[in-house]
């Protein structure tokens, strides 16, 4: 392959290929809690964590191992706790206790737990579980949550699944306790897409690739024959948009996780930066450059139909539609400085939100639809902050030599990000890597990669 032929998928992931997964009456109700039979309800006044109030202590949490009968069961279960134990750390809210500290290590699943014993070592809630074989290559997995404190039962479900689903199913119950322990959505059973980085940086190599947001089930999608950009899953997570040079000139594809196809968008020969979808999957919104200008544009993927948004002298790019589909922000050079504005999804009623000293970029709206990210230059330094759709309360939360192109966790209280390193006198240096940090700016995490990476985007929950 060369550099002037299309992108070639190397892999396919769909959600087949990671396995099937049954869930139970817990989480199928809407995690109802005191589903199981014999515990009691929550008390009224329940153990929960405020992440609405910035920086919070972390709470400490047991997690024992799964219970199982026979080694496989008991590896499994092993497996799936400390999975568990490492999306709960990495949230920065939940602090696991060391399992040498446990008083108890006799954990039934079916009898009520020692309370007392848990409070000596002050763990405040208690998470245990129970794998079970059922046949046809199926283990059945439970996991119940406690308030020590309260002596209360709080949440739990029952997952089917076979064995290539059983990082999804502790993905899945990480969120069941993010939840019932904070109120929010959790982010864990999901995924990131990004651009992996080799070679020389005058010759780099960059193909598509796709893991878990803790950075497991690595794959590369396409293998680096061409040159890739800027890739966006779509509302429904089964498909990426992204950005690929077809003789030289920029091409829009979209790639089916689930099947590895390809469809041709179109070429757009003054594309400035790449499409991304509308929150209902059937329009992208793009920038173009045409006759010297560079305006906001958005197809409807049904009729292929291309309608300009802005129309202006000045630069206009980096657009991204609001969660309800009615407004887009980008950022355009049209007062003099790049700042960041927001219009309806028509084109009309623009307004600029940004005020701030330096330069504005990459916007990207939070699908709580209450904040906006963006990269800003000031200072001599990239910063990755936030601010509200009205352009109040900025923020700037991570600050390097160069970082940008912030992306949301699906539940819209963290962010994924790439920042590059500093060269030194002798050249060396330089690596990109990929970083979480939470919207207190207090829990920086980078999520490891083979491979350089750049470009990331969080896809939406799998389930």
């Amino acid at each position: 392959m060369t550099a002037n032929t299309p992108a070639r998928p190397v892999a396919t992931v769909s959600r087949r290929d990671m396995g099937r997964l049954v869930l139970g009456s817990a989480l199928a109700g809407g995690l109802a809690a005191g589903t199981v039979g014999g515990f009691a309800k929550p008390a009224a006044a329940e153990l929960r964590i405020d992440i609405t109030q910035g920086r919070v202590e972390p709470l400490p949490v047991a997690i024992a191992d799964f219970r199982g009968e026979g080694i496989e069961p008991t590896r499994i279960g092993r497996e799936i706790a400390g999975i568990i134990r490492a999306d709960l750390e990495r949230s920065g809210l939940f602090k696991p206790i060391d399992q040498n500290a446990f008083i108890q290590t006799d954990l039934q699943f079916d009898v009520v737990p020692r309370f007392g014993d848990w409070r000596l070592i002050n763990a405040q809630a208690l998470v245990h579980g129970r794998v079970t074989e059922i046949g046809q290559g199926q283990v059945r997995v439970e996991f119940r949550l406690w308030d020590v404190f309260a002596e209360q039962y709080m949440t739990g479900t029952t997952l089917t699944v076979i064995p290539e689903s059983l990082r999804r199913a502790a993905h899945i119950i990480a969120d069941l306790i993010y939840k019932r322990l904070t109120g929010e959505d959790g982010y864990f059973d999901s995924r990131i897409v990004y651009i992996a980085e080799s070679g020389a940086q005058n010759r780099r190599k960059k193909q598509l690739a796709i893991m878990d947001q803790d950075g497991a089930n690595h794959k590369f999608l396409t293998d680096g024959g061409t040159l890739v950009l800027t890739p966006r899953f779509s509302p429904t997570h089964q498909e990426i948009t992204y950005l690929a040079y077809y003789n030289n000139k920029p091409r829009v594809y979209i790639f089916n996780l689930d099947t590895g196809q390809q469809e041709v968008l179109g070429d757009f020969p003054g594309m400035t930066f790449a499409p991304r979808f509308s929150p209902d999957g059937n329009q992208v919104i793009m920038s173009l450059a045409r006759d010297g200008v560079t305006d906001v544009y958005k197809m409807d993927l049904r009729t292929r139909r291309v309608t300009r948004l802005t129309n202006s002298s000045s630069i206009d790019t980096s657009p991204s539609f609001s969660p309800d589909g009615t407004q887009v922000v980008f950022n355009s050079d049209r007062g003099g400085a790049q700042q960041l504005y927001v219009m309806d999804s028509n084109g009309g009623g623009v307004k600029r939100i940004s005020f701030g000293q330096g330069r504005y970029a990459t916007p990207v709206w939070s699908p709580r639809g209450d904040l906006i990210a963006f990269t800003k230059i000031a200072g001599g330094q990239f910063h990755i902050g936030v601010m509200r759709v009205d352009g109040s309360g900025e923020r700037l939360i991570a600050g390097g030599y160069l970082m940008e192109a912030p992306s949301w966790a699906p539940n819209g209280r963290v962010l994924v990000y790439f920042k590059q390193q500093r060269t030194d006198s002798a050249g060396r240096g330089g690596e990109t890597k990929l970083f979480t940090i939470d919207l207190t700016g207090y829990n920086e995490r980078e999520v490891v990669t083979p491979l350089d990476a750049s470009d990331p985007a969080w896809s939406p929950l799998l389930r």
